[in-house]
Formats: structure tokens, sequence, C-alpha cells
């Protein structure tokens, strides 16, 4: 251990600010960090490794609070990791966001009244490198302001010449084998962006519309005809049959026969099929299978026909009406309006809310549309996944997330891999001019003649490769062999189907790939992460969702910015928990920025009092022995909730260590020590030193700023990143003391309370003289219980006004003391009489609030808890200033 002599200790604690000023410290801190290399990952290292590849912000956003909380949970692992003697790759990188990058670029072209296509290919993908050289700096500026902790040497864009080169290889491999393959299907058609969206872009909303009953057929009711219903009148101009329930006797004649179209005037069939809800509306559906995916999927079971009646801008076209060239809203009003005019608007429902996808780009209601597309046959691929998390190569926490995973992966559709943009990975297919198609990998050139296919690979084909392409494959890299299989992957459950079953397929199916195996044990299973922690997401103070459209949600930044880094990263960290949303909101983040303060003057005062390192003595109080007690029980708690990646607990075991038994108790009870200036002061500065020294090391990953800063005043140390993580302190645990030190907190805190019934003040010290203090075997602590409980020596005239009895561990106490001449009681009376109002107050409106129904079924649970909490909270005060107030009278 590090020793320093009291005068060091004094003379540091001198060169520290009067007050935390985290705008002042962090950003020249962190860049001394990167600069001294802490964060540079060797692979040549005889250390354990320790791995997490970041996952990739876009590079036309701004980090918002849940990448704070996935940047401060990764960081707390590296940071924890790397004291613990790993050596430690976090490897930032962002990703090319392909239809968000784009969409930025045009919007500036449009600025000067241009478009993409006034460029042409080539020249409008060299503006996009030219905004992404210009704007990419700022989500790496925010990173630093968060004091992400990673190795910016090997920061990734996904479209690097490396990245690029794996994403060529992955789909020539896949392409080869057959699970990459061109086909019409239905896709969600952005007709703005116009291009295919993959479903994580598809935001689903509950928006009013109309529901329309349309009768198909004769309008003689003795002839054939069929009622049904439909929110868009529009695609009825695609309809190819009319579908009914096989067992509905209301059609069972009509199945198998053919019924006019209202508009085309075509024969259309009438088909049965178990998809219908025979008791939703008329029991008849209109199935137009390029435009809506149920109608799609029964075209495919009984081969109807399927005509796509938009074009890629969500125009009406092909159908031959006087209603091609209209947009689909406008259209979907003309062709009501002409059923109406003929009478085949039987009834019409409005407002009807029902949901609908909306571009989560662009804003605008996605099409379903029937399109040619590039896919991936997942099957095997999502077997794959699944069977890695079933046979516990890699584990999923928390637990109760795996049903989630199975369902999903055990049920995945082929994924639609290809974006009809420019920005992004072009799609490796060549077409000859004979009709020759062929897939080509990095190394390979197409013939003179050939064209490439003009469709881009969606986004989340390339951040799939993520874990192993940051790392250089296909080629067989120094970081490959070391790194990977990364550790642990940190994301949100809600893109648990998206982005992590991706990484799960693809790595799944390159693990035995030479790149990724050569330097493996024989056997081990080359998975792309061993752990997989899915966090909740972040929900305002109220525990609603934070969107714009709310306006609830935080910048994290703006909280960076106005309380500081570390009092962001505590808040988040906090109420970090494995699956569970965490409610955040200004009294959190004032609470951390309390914690920080509290943290930073603590250790100041015991600086200027000579605390300091060194080793701990044998000679000890009882004080003593107890804090380094609780210290070996917190590091043993912290170092269990961590390894489960239950953060939130780690941080209360910490902060309730910290501000409840050092600050208010130990550094308090060495305060009365500090005074009797002997050795066993010097050997209480050295405790205090040893137990201020483990505690900054074990908040370090959560707030590394006010942690390094103190930390260096404290030791003299380079910097505490580097400073090995806490052990136990060796000292023997001694039940004794502890049961010693309980009985004297708890006489203390019974003595305290009344006082604050008394109305005393922390200045007034009464005479007090304490019967039984031998007995339960403190007479040790006498000048400590006086001294915190602000009790001075009873002297000969001592006439006791009061008595309180103190039920401790092995007998009672009876504390008698003489509050005459120290409390106004006129001036008293006045004051409980008006915190009792105030109570009162408190107790009625809570009170009343729950009694709302109306307000209960509305609110969050976590919202109706705090309520409840305050009821409870008036409704002891009322009571305890009753009394005090009844005590009063009776003087």
């Amino acid at each position: 251990m590090t020793s320093t002599a009291p005068d060091s200790s004094r003379n540091r604690a001198e060169e520290l600010p009067k007050s935390w000023n985290p705008g002042e410290v962090e950003s020249p801190m962190y860049e001394r960090w990167v600069a001294a290399g802490y964060f540079a990952a060797d692979p040549a290292s005889g250390k354990p490794p320790y791995s997490i590849v970041l996952p990739p912000p876009n590079v036309t956003g701004n980090l918002h609070m849940g990448h704070a909380l996935d940047h401060t949970v990764m960081d707390t692992l590296t940071r924890r990791k790397r004291m613990q003697g790993y050596e430690v790759l976090w490897l930032p990188g962002m990703d090319h966001a392909g239809i968000a990058t784009q969409s930025v670029v045009e919007k500036q072209l449009a600025v000067d009244g241009k478009t993409k296509e006034d460029f042409g290919r080539e020249l409008f993908i060299d503006k996009v490198w030219d905004w992404k050289r210009e704007s990419g700096g700022a989500i790496q500026w925010q990173m630093r302001a968060l004091g992400d902790g990673v190795d910016w040497g090997r920061d990734r864009f996904t479209m690097d010449d490396g990245l690029s080169r794996a994403v060529q290889t992955i789909f020539k491999r896949l392409y080869d084998a057959g699970l990459i393959y061109r086909a019409e299907r239905l896709v969600n058609w952005s007709p703005a962006l116009r291009t295919a969206i993959s479903d994580i872009e598809v935001k689903y909303e509950d928006v009013p519309g109309e529901l329309v009953s349309l009768r198909y057929g004769s309008l003689d009711d003795a002839e054939p005809h069929v009622v049904v219903a439909t929110t868009r009148v529009e695609t009825m101009l695609g309809d190819t049959a009319v579908a009914v329930h096989p067992e509905d006797p209301r059609y069972r004649a009509m199945v198998g026969t053919t019924i006019e179209h209202p508009i085309t005037g075509r024969q259309i069939p009438i088909v049965a099929d178990d998809y219908v809800d025979p008791e939703f509306g008329t029991g008849a559906v209109k199935i137009t299978p390029a435009h809506d995916p149920n109608d799609f999927e029964l075209g495919l079971r009984h081969d109807l026909p399927m005509p796509t009646i938009m074009d890629e801008r969500g125009l009406i076209a092909g159908t031959g009406t006087e209603f091609d060239g209209m947009d689909r809203f406008e259209a979907r009003v003309a062709v009501r309006e002409r059923l109406a005019g003929e009478g085949r608007v039987v009834a019409e429902k409005r407002p009807y809310l029902h949901s609908v996808g909306h571009s989560e780009r662009s804003g605008e209601p996605i099409e379903p549309r029937l399109s040619m597309q590039w896919w991936v046959r997942v099957e095997t691929l999502a077997k794959a996944a699944g069977d890695a998390v079933r046979d516990g190569d890699v584990v999923i926490h928390p637990a109760s997330q795996e049903p989630r995973w199975f369902e999903w992966v055990d049920n995945m559709h082929d994924w639609c891999i290809s974006r009809q943009l420019w920005w992004g990975h072009r799609i490796p297919i060549w077409y000859g001019p004979d009709g020759e198609v062929a897939c080509l990998g990095p190394d390979e050139s197409a013939p003179e003649g050939w064209e490439q296919d003009p469709d881009v690979l969606d986004t989340w084909f390339s951040s799939g490769l993520w874990p192993f392409s940051t790392m250089g494959w296909p080629e067989h890299t120094a970081e490959l062999e070391r790194f990977y299989p990364t550790s642990v992957l940190v994301t949100g459950y809600d893109i648990i189907f998206f982005w992590v079953a991706r990484m799960m397929m693809f790595g799944m199916y390159v693990a035995e790939d030479a790149a990724l195996t050569d330097g493996k044990p024989a056997g081990q299973k080359q998975v792309p992460f061993q752990d997989v922690f899915l966090h909740g997401l972040i929900r305002d103070e109220h525990g609603r969702k934070m969107s714009k459209s709310k306006g609830n949600g935080i910048d994290p930044l703006e909280w960076v910015r106005d309380y500081g880094a570390d009092a962001l990263r505590f808040t988040l960290a906090r109420g970090a928990q494995p699956g569970g949303d965490l409610s955040v909101g200004p009294a959190h983040v004032l609470a951390s920025r309390s914690f920080v303060t509290k943290l930073f003057n603590a250790t100041r005062f015991a600086l200027i009092n000579g605390a300091r390192t060194g080793d701990l003595p044998a000679d000890r109080t009882d004080a003593d022995q107890w804090i380094l007690d609780r210290l070996d029980s917190v590091i043993v708690e912290v170092d269990a909730a961590f390894d489960s990646y239950e953060f939130g607990k780690a941080c209360e075991a910490l902060y309730h260590f910290a501000w409840d038994e050092l600050c208010d108790w130990y550094l308090e009870l060495a305060k009365v020590q500090f005074a009797e200036s002997d050795a066993r002061a010097e050997n209480t500065r050295v405790v205090l030193g040893h137990v201020l020294d483990s505690v900054l090391r074990l908040l370090h990953p959560v707030i590394p700023f006010v942690t390094e800063e103190l930390w260096r005043a404290l030791t003299g140390g380079e910097s505490v990143v580097i400073a090995p993580w806490p052990r136990s302190t060796g000292v023997a645990p001694d039940p004794e003391v502890t049961r010693r030190l309980t009985d004297a907190q708890r006489l203390i805190t019974e003595i305290r309370r009344f006082r604050s019934d008394q109305g005393l003040t922390d200045k007034q010290r009464v005479a007090a003289v304490l019967d039984g203090l031998g007995a339960a075997g403190l007479d040790a602590h006498r000048a400590n219980i006086a001294s915190l409980a602000r009790l001075t020596e009873a002297d000969a005239d001592f006439a006791a006004t009061a008595e309180v009895e103190v039920r401790l561990s092995t007998t009672t106490v009876t504390v008698r003391v003489d509050t005459s001449g120290t409390v106004d009681l006129e001036a008293e009376r006045r004051r409980l009489e008006k915190d009792l109002a105030a109570a009162e107050k408190e107790l009625s409106g809570t009170t009343a609030k729950l009694g709302n129904e109306a307000f209960l079924a509305k609110a969050p649970e976590p919202v109706v808890d705090k309520i409840r909490t305050r009821r409870d909270v008036a409704a002891a005060e009322v009571e305890r200033i009753g009394a005090r107030l009844a005590e009063l009278s009776a003087r």
C-alpha cells in the first residue's frame, strides 16, 4: 500500500479546490487519461483479456439518455476489469446509418433546390463523406464528456475499408451457400424515402381513420353480392379475392364462385380461409395481396394474382382507372366518393381508431408493398443463434428475457436486406449483358460491361458483423486472437430481436473461420459474446416513456454541463438493473450531485485532518474496527452485484456505506478521536485513509472524475484508473465490536430524535446523565456519545426535566436530561402548530388522491407508490407533532 505522511496529506488537501466544480476539471482530466494511454489495449499483454465493442451510435445523431446509460454501464465494467488486472479493450465506433444519413444530406441539397439525381451516385456519395468528416466528430466529443474509457486508436466506422471488406466477404459466403436470394415479397415501404425499411424503423401508433363497408357484386339484393369493411378504401383497386371463413353458413354457397369488382369490373373469386374472423364485421374481407401482409400470406395459399397498384412514390399506378396518378390518401377519398355515388357504401364509421405503422425517419405511414428485394434465408442461422443460448454458450441477463429471445429466433421470417438508397454498402451482385448474374468478393472485379445491383444493404447487415469485423475479420489479426469472443454485449432489451439476433446469426455462421479459431483452445465455440446484459428503457420521473412528442426527453449532455458527468453516471448506474426500466428526473440527478459533493467534502476534510494511507495498525478503537469490518462486507457485496450486472445494487451499497456509515458515523467518531492527539489518533488517521482509498477505488468505475481527483490527493498515486481493485483488509471481523457500535449508534440516534422533538438546535448542548452505560459495555464510548448527541456533563445542581429510555441489545440505558432554559415553549408551540398544519394538508391531499379511482386507474404504479409513501410519512408526522404539542401543553 502507498504510504503518505500526515503533513503531505494536509498539503495535498490544500491543493484541492474549496468545492467540486466538474466543469473545470473533467475535460482536461479525461484528455490526460487518453494521453497517458490508460485505455489503449495491448494484444501482446500477458494479462487475461476482457473486451466490449460499443454498440455503434448513428453518425447522424447525438447521444440520448439511452446511449448515456449504455455507455455508463460499459465504462463501469471496463474500468473495474482494468483495475482487476485484465487487459481491457473497449472498442468504439459509429454506424453509417444509411437512411438517416442520406436523408440529412438530401435535405441540405434541397435548401439549394437540388436533388441527389442532379449530382449522380458517385458525386452524391462524395458529398455524404464530406458531411461525415465535418459532422462525425460530435459523438466522439460527447463520449469524451461522459468519460468513456474507449480505445480511440481502434475507432471504427461501418463504411471503413476493412469493415466493407468484411461485408462483401460474408455476403458472398451466404450467397454461395444459398442463404441469400432475390425474390418479390411484401416489405415495409416508405414512399417519402422510396425504399424498403426494416421492422425496427417502423413505429406503430393508434390513429383515427374511417371504417367503410363496401358492397361488392350486384346492387340488386336478389343477385350475388357481399359486403366487406376496410379502413383502406384505395387498396380495393388491387383486390384479387374476397375471403370468408370456411364454416360460415352465410357464405358457404358462394365459396368457389366469383363476384364482380365494383370498379374494375373484373370477376374475383370468393375463397374460404381460416384467417377470416366470422365475428368481425360482416365476416367477409377484401384481399389485396400486394399491399397487406396478411392478405399476402392468404394470396400465397390460394395462388391469387398480386398486382401492385402503387408506385414507389405512393401514387396509384397501373390500375387503368381514373385514379392513376393520385396520391394514396387522395385516392382513398376519391374512390370512396365514387362508390358512395353508386350506392356501394353501405356504412361508415368515423372516427375509427386503428394501429398504423409509421416510418421512424420520415414520419409518414408506411406502405406494405410487394417489391423485388434481396433476402437472407434465416432458418438455420436463427436456429444456431437459439442453440447458443440453450446450450449456455451465451448467457442472457436477466434470464427472464430468454423466452422472448426464443420466441423471436424460433419463429423468425426471412430478412429483407436490400435498401433502395445510394449511401451504404452496395450489394456485390453484378449483371452481365446476356442476363448473367455473379456475386463478387472483395478481391474480385466485374467483367467489362457488367453492371452492379443499384441497391445497398440494410444497415443492420453491417452492424451484425460488428463484434468481429471491427477487430479485422476476415483477416487473422492479433485483436481477434486475443479479444474475440467479446466478453459482454450491453444493450437495451428493446433491440434484442433486431441487432442482437443478427450478431448472433452472423457470429455463429462464421464460428469455425480460421481467423477466429487460430490460437484458441480446440472446441471453444466462437460466439460473438459470452454474456448479454439487457437493461431496460429510461423513463421520466413519472414513469412515462421519454419522447419528443411528450416533451419529456432529457439531453444527457445538459446534465453533464449542469451537474457534472459523475452525477449523470451515478443517477443512471443506480437505476440500472437487468431487464428493468428506470425512471430519472431532476430530483435523481440532484441527489447524485449531492452525493458527489458529500464525498468531495468528506475526503477534503479528512485530508485536512491528516488522514493518510499506510499499513493498518494493530491497535484500533471500536470505531476503527467497525468501519474496517463494514468495508470488507461492502467489498463482497459490491463485487457480487457487479459480477451479476446488478449495477443498482452495487451503487446502493456504496452510496449507503459512503454516506451513512463512513461520513455520518465514522468520520464524526474520528473527529472525537483526532482530538485526543495520541497514538490512537494517528492510527485512526491511517484507518480513515485506508477506508477512503478503498471507497474511492470502489466508486471509480461509476464516478471516475471526482474519485480520480480525490484519490490522487489522498495517496499521491499516478491515477486511480490504473490502481488495483480493492480487496479484503485482512482484518478479522469482531462481532462484539459491531454490537457495541450498533448500540452506540442507536443510543445517539434516539437522543438526537428526542432533541429534535424538543426543538433543540445542534448548537444547543444539554446536561445529561446516562444510566446503564457500563452495563451496555459502552463506557469507552462516553466521549463519542456526548459529542455526537451534543450532551454536557451534569453538574451538582443538575435536575432532570425529562427521561429517555433506550433499549439496546443487552440492556436499557436511561438518559436523564435537563432542558430547562434551552427551549422557548411559546416559540416552539408556534413552530409545531405550523408544521402540524402543513402535515395535515399533505395527509389530506394524498389521501384524496389515493381515494380517486380515476387517478389510480391511469397513474403508473411507481407514482402511486410514491404518493402512498407521502401519505404514510404525513400521517406519522401528524401523530408525532400532535404528541409533542400535547406534551408542551402539559408543562
